[in-house]
């Protein structure tokens, strides 16, 4: 996708979000590395775990109350939690931590819930949110450490990964900033998007595809887009 992407270059709009048999289909059943940036309480950790049966799966979380239930959700040794927030440098940063009270939900839900909603926490500070949905309360402010995606993977000893699920709540152009050589090596990236800034500085779907030159759109959601690198073709 060279130069600024247009509305008019991208796929219609598919229904739900990406199905586990399409997702495992297009990534493979051999998948060996995947990255989970967002991984709340390991719900979808459990279902990569049984997509891809010989992957390793690097989890993040930076919400202790998140990690907590994580810990207690995923226990396979082929899960590893990193308790960190992926952004666009390392360091140590304000994390925008949500609470409030799911509204009509199931004792089921709430018993997710027990210490306040955890799921929609960010790095960027909350702006549209509260209009959208202004039950969910931002009444508290922790500092996390925060690893960019090159700077960890480095560390890690990362080479290529199959597939990163990036649901970071606004935070997803950090990704990008800091990850520009492991995304290289990235065979597909799932991300979650926005064009109404509900968080401060979230970028827009075009945006995200303009700063992602390799990657051409596979299925386009109303809410999230699953994307191939075609510089990887064929691996």
């Amino acid at each position: 996708m060279g130069g600024a992407v247009s509305r008019d270059r991208l796929p219609p709009l598919s229904e739900g979000e990406v199905s586990p048999a399409y997702l495992r289909e297009q990534v493979g059943a051999e998948a060996r590395v995947i990255l989970e940036i967002g991984a709340h309480h390991g719900f979808h950790t459990a279902v990569f775990l049984k997509m891809f049966s010989g992957a390793m799966i690097h989890a993040f979380e930076p919400d202790p109350r998140a990690a907590a239930r994580f810990r207690t959700n995923v226990s396979d040794p082929r899960a590893t939690l990193h308790e960190l927030a992926v952004g666009a440098q390392d360091g140590r940063a304000s994390f925008h931590a949500s609470n409030g009270k799911l509204p009509d939900c199931t004792p089921e839900e709430a018993a997710h819930y027990l210490k306040g909603w955890d799921q929609s926490g960010s790095l960027h500070a909350p702006k549209k949110h509260k209009e959208l949905w202004p039950w969910v309360k931002f009444n508290r402010i922790i500092t996390v450490n925060v690893r960019s995606l090159d700077s960890w993977a480095k560390e890690h000893q990362i080479g290529l990964v199959d597939f990163i699920w990036a649901d970071m709540q606004g935070a997803e152009g950090d990704l990008i900033k800091g990850g520009a050589a492991t995304l290289a090596q990235t065979r597909y990236l799932y991300a979650e998007y926005s064009d109404k800034e509900i968080y401060e500085g979230e970028p827009t779907l075009l945006e995200l595809l303009d700063m992602l030159p390799n990657f051409s759109v596979d299925r386009l959601y109303a809410e999230n887009v699953l994307l191939k690198n075609t510089a990887l073709a064929g691996r």
